[in-house]
């Protein structure tokens, strides 16, 4: 558990599935998808609490009130032969916004890397988020040049193990 400044980040456990639920919906009405969320109460407990956990989930608390969280997983690059962190999601309520909150859950992230001697924490953010870019580059985040995301959804996927090699 990280404490700033009347804000204290811990890690989710079990009885919050509902609380991160709930977040993940706030963060995908804020990037403008609530259509994508497809996570239930059910598969969050599943694949965030199993004995081999997925991802991992952390909360900004204010006074003993959530108002943030994080979702990561482990990555790996093996041009450093190093694990890295992903960071999947980052979200702070808006009433919350400016507090802090958000920079002890990045620096919460980066603390865990430093100290396990993790090559790098990454992420992406949507092109038209300037405040999220800014806070970003403020806490010394640099946008990678020259880099594309490149993703299979889960008709891609299907089509591609199905019919191979287009």
């Amino acid at each position: 558990m990280t404490k700033t400044p009347n804000i204290t980040i811990r890690e989710a456990v079990p009885q919050d599935v509902a609380l991160i639920l709930g977040f993940i919906r706030k963060k995908a009405a804020f990037d403008g998808v609530p259509h994508w969320v497809e996570a239930t109460e059910e598969k969050l407990q599943s694949e965030l609490f199993s004995q081999h956990p997925k991802a991992f989930v952390l909360f900004a608390e204010v006074s003993g009130q959530v108002v943030g969280f994080a979702i990561y997983f482990l990555t790996f690059s093996s041009f450093m032969a190093r694990p890295g962190i992903w960071l999947d999601d980052l979200f702070v309520d808006e009433s919350a916004r400016g507090q802090g909150a958000g920079k002890a859950l990045l620096a919460h992230l980066a603390g865990l890397a430093d100290e396990r001697g993790y090559g790098r924490v990454e992420w992406v953010t949507a092109a038209g988020n300037a405040n999220g870019l800014a806070f970003y580059q403020r806490n010394g985040a640099r946008v990678q040049d020259g880099v594309r995301v490149l993703r299979l959804d889960r008709p891609a996927i299907s089509h591609l193990a199905q019919n191979g090699v287009a």
